[in-house]
């Protein structure tokens, strides 16, 4: 099991990497489907998950409530955290929709995954914020980073990555693929993902 971000993902397939089963977003899905890279059979939801607010475990939770008290959390940070996935790219265009990128200037810290959000924001202390996944926060809490999920963003700026999953057309294992693929969107699964803060 290999994990990567979705737009390294999307490269390393079309390059005709070989793997047996891949999650990713819709988007990416659906483009592979076209390129007739997966059998669309076993094409199905894994589960949405969202963008929360994280903070040094020590710190006092900011108020995030709303997109006005999340700007006033923000420009009161030493430093704001976010990762340059599929997430992180949402996060840089809402920083700029705020018009904050250029007040917070070089206290943006821009990493290349969603542990390393967590690392981050746990290295730089108390003032820091990091904003990722709740999925991957609930999980590096887990194992024990120091820190702590705030909540997640304010609806009026949520955003939601969906996530399918389905066997390749390449694999050289159809069968055993077809049936992971199926696995991952069946009710166990879906309780487990739940447990994550993914639905």
């Amino acid at each position: 099991v290999e994990f990567t971000q979705v737009p390294k993902l999307r490269a390393r397939v079309s390059a005709g990497e070989q793997v047996d089963v891949v999650v990713a977003t819709q988007g990416a899905l659906k483009d592979f489907e076209a390129q007739g890279k997966i059998f669309s059979a076993t094409l199905g939801l894994v589960g949405r998950s969202r963008v929360g607010v994280l903070v040094h475990a020590d710190a006092t939770a900011p108020d995030v409530s709303d997109a006005e008290a999340f700007k006033r959390a923000l420009l009161a940070a030493t430093h704001v955290v976010h990762n340059d996935a599929s997430s992180g790219v949402y996060i840089a265009g809402l920083l700029e929709k705020l018009g904050l990128k250029a007040l917070l200037g070089d206290r943006i810290v821009v990493v290349n995954s969603g542990s390393a959000i967590n690392t981050m924001v746990a290295e730089k202390g108390p003032g820091a914020i990091g904003m990722g996944q709740i999925s991957e926060i609930q999980v590096m809490v887990a194992k024990g980073c120091a820190v702590k999920l705030v909540a997640p963003l304010p609806d009026a700026i949520q955003n939601v990555s969906t996530y399918y999953v389905a066997a390749m057309a390449a694999s050289p294992a159809p069968g055993p693929a077809a049936a992971l693929a199926q696995a991952l969107t069946d009710e166990a699964a879906k309780t487990v993902f739940a447990a994550t803060g993914i639905d």
